[in-house]
């Protein structure tokens, strides 16, 4: 069972601010120790998370790799969660809860304010209070 459940609510609408909070919030985590699992929406936001993990920031680097070609990176991309052993920390920017959130020990979910983004959040901040988890939320200002 999960832990501890973030919720990361970002003020802007901009696509391009969530996916780079959450480079950072990989980067951070991969710098602490942590095995990281990135889902996303669909493989092309795998894709584009991939390319923007190399770039988000001058002289990044995070080891990572899209799940298909990712043996033994600290932070895995994709959009289906693998059926291998849970990473320590899911981050979530699919629009759903996906099946085997509950072997992940920590979640975080990155939430801006584009309409197709706040609902599905909203309805996963319920689901996981609804699971017995009381989400953390986190307003964060530009």
């Amino acid at each position: 069972m999960s832990d501890r459940v973030d919720f990361y609510i970002l003020e802007t609408a901009d696509a391009g601010t969530r996916e780079t909070f959450c480079c950072r919030l990989a980067e951070k985590a991969w710098q602490q120790g942590y095995r990281v699992f990135v889902r996303t929406a669909d493989t092309a936001a795998a894709s584009g998370l991939d390319d923007r993990l190399w770039s988000f920031r001058q002289g990044s680097f995070v080891p990572h790799a899209v799940v298909s070609a990712a043996e033994g990176e600290p932070v895995q991309i994709g959009d289906t969660l693998p059926d291998g052993p849970a990473a320590d920390l899911l981050i979530n920017l699919g629009e759903d809860v996906p099946d085997g959130w509950d072997r992940y020990p920590r979640i975080a979910e990155v939430v801006n304010q584009e309409p197709d983004v706040v609902g599905p959040g909203r309805a996963r901040f319920r689901h996981y209070r609804d699971a017995g988890i009381e989400p953390q939320p986190h307003r964060l200002q530009r």
